[in-house]
């Protein structure tokens, strides 16, 4: 897991291609994890990761880490490198939305 500092990004700078087999995934989280990196993994596939950022919008913003051009399938959303926060399946032709867990999951007690 891995942080940076990244500024926001505005509307209309990310670019999603969608179609036949190919979707996308957006990881709503708070902004606390701003510049966290989460890595996703679909079946037994590698993991690829993700930045959060500030994404500016027409009525305010909101952070997110987005996952463009991804095969349609069933995706783990890391929380850890052990730890899933959950799964979600992604679809050709469109954007799959997961809701970060609230901060205390995974935390031990």
């Amino acid at each position: 897991m891995h942080e940076h500092a990244y500024g926001p990004s505005e509307t209309g700078t990310v670019v999603l291609d969608l179609g036949g087999d190919t979707g996308a995934l957006i990881v709503y989280t708070g902004p606390d994890l701003h510049g966290r990196e989460i890595e996703i993994s679909r079946d037994d596939d590698r993991r690829v990761h993700s930045a959060v950022r500030e994404r500016r919008v027409r009525d305010g913003s909101f952070h997110s880490a987005v996952y463009p051009d991804l095969p349609s399938g069933i995706y783990t959303v890391w929380w850890d490198d052990c730890t899933p926060a959950g799964t979600i399946p992604v679809h050709g032709g469109e954007i799959a939305e997961f809701a970060w867990p609230s901060s205390g999951f995974g935390a031990a007690g």
